[in-house]
């Protein structure tokens, strides 16, 4: 794919693959024809292949797809890359981005674990600058996050948003003032995961005037399609081209691909939208019945589909969870969180079970 040198986002990447043509895939080759023989394929399905034509190499960013979700998060598709879920977008960011043991990457834990997994992968140095635990929950602290990328020369900048595991979301106008500041300097990246659920529109409309702003997304949460692993970095359209350079060459399987298309759909994505409400309004009621749970200290305030709660004894809250066959993430080796676990809202009976099971503590004690 061709590559404008004239972006000022190719100051921010490696100067080893700004030139970077990557794999040029028998599906990147542009040509069209009735008899595939250029990419050693089977000419003949598996005997299980349903009509899939699992037989070929899919398309690794199909236009119908980039479409739709471009249309769904209000950009151009040019300005969609398509992959593996988010952990694909975070981890091609930083490779393109960051030269091992030069390049830092600035977090604010307890976040989302990922970002940290891929700097240390890519050796790029990792810039911790904590959460604050207020009176109304946890908040970033961007003006230190500002500070850090400065002087830390950091290339990218990574901020949850809804934030996992901790709930909070970062305004808008907050986000554009730091993308603002560091323009030149690194890529801001928001993770709008649990975007669906939060009270605060999207960045992704600012992308086109921000182009050190990129937005993650992903069709695992809201859209109820996490096996399918499709997510999507929203970003200026050169940053889209450097990283489809350094994508694998296949990287969305055809089933895959074929779900996510049917769960965008209008019918899909009027009932999406139903349970986003739904999952709101069960989080606003688990949220008042935790805090009067017995052993429970603390539930902050969330804008995903999960709450963070502090217990008095998280260990023997996540066994009594366990024993009623209730899985909840375990966040105590999470700095900051040492008395956390983090609930995920199911469906109400499912969170009439996570109360229940609390409850019975009370009980037994």
């Amino acid at each position: 794919m061709n590559i404008s040198n004239e972006s000022p986002l190719m100051e921010l990447v490696r100067p080893d693959i700004r030139g970077f043509a990557g794999y040029n895939s028998a599906r990147r080759e542009g040509v069209t024809g009735s008899i595939w023989l250029n990419a050693n394929e089977s000419a003949w399905r598996n005997p299980a292949d349903a009509g899939l034509g699992a037989n070929r190499y899919p398309d690794p960013q199909p236009a119908v797809l980039r479409q739709r979700l471009a249309t769904l998060y209000g950009v151009r598709p040019e300005e969609v890359l398509v992959g593996r879920g988010s952990d694909e977008a975070i981890d091609l960011l930083v490779r393109a981005l960051c030269r091992p043991g030069q390049d830092a990457v600035v977090i604010a834990p307890p976040v989302f674990g990922m970002y940290a997994v891929s700097a240390r992968l890519q050796g790029a140095p990792l810039v911790e600058v904590p959460l604050r635990d207020g009176a109304g929950g946890f908040d970033c602290d961007l003006e230190a996050m500002a500070s850090a990328a400065v002087s830390s020369g950091a290339k990218l900048v990574f901020i949850c948003s809804p934030a996992n595991p901790t709930g909070q979301a970062v305004p808008v106008a907050d986000l554009l003032a730091l993308a603002r500041r560091l323009a030149g300097r690194a890529l801001v990246v928001v993770d709008e995961a649990y975007g669906e659920y939060s009270d605060q529109p999207s960045l992704a409309a600012e992308i086109a005037g921000q182009p050190n702003l990129a937005v993650l997304r992903t069709l695992s949460k809201a859209h109820a399609l996490a096996a399918a692993r499709i997510g999507c970095l929203l970003a200026d359209p050169a940053l889209v081209a450097v990283l489809r350079n350094c994508q694998a060459p296949y990287p969305l399987p055809t089933p895959c691909v074929q779900l996510a298309l049917a769960g965008l759909s209008e019918p899909a994505l009027a009932a999406t939208r139903e349970r986003v409400q739904a999952v709101r309004a069960e989080r606003e009621r688990l949220r008042v019945a935790l805090a009067d749970a017995p052993g429970v200290r603390r539930v902050y305030p969330s804008q995903g589909n999960y709450l963070l709660v502090r217990f008095d004894d998280a260990g023997a809250a996540f066994a009594r969870l366990l024993e009623a066959s209730v899985v909840v993430r375990d966040m105590r080796a999470s700095p900051q969180l040492g008395d956390a676990l983090r609930i995920s809202i199911g469906r109400p009976e499912e969170n009439d079970a996570v109360l229940a099971a609390l409850q019975a503590g009370r009980a037994a004690a």
